[in-house]
């Protein structure tokens, strides 16, 4: 590392709380990083419910009285 005669030369102190910044980085998935989703938004997503198998709707009934079976 190259010094100006000015200053002292570096001693490193603040590579440490470089490294843990970087550590912390590293932590976070890829996926995260590149498609970052805010935490409300998570919380506010609804859950998802089966459903029925395409073709196994019963057209006759209403729909609150669907079901799979005859």
């Amino acid at each position: 590392m190259t010094t100006t005669s000015g200053s002292p030369e570096h001693d490193g102190s603040d590579l440490a709380e470089l490294r843990e910044e970087i550590d912390s980085l590293k932590a976070i998935p890829h996926e995260e990083i590149l498609n970052p989703l805010p935490e409300d938004v998570e919380e506010r997503e609804p859950a998802s419910s089966p459903t029925d198998a395409i073709g196994s709707e019963k057209w006759d009934r209403p729909a609150d009285e669907e079901s799979l079976e005859d």
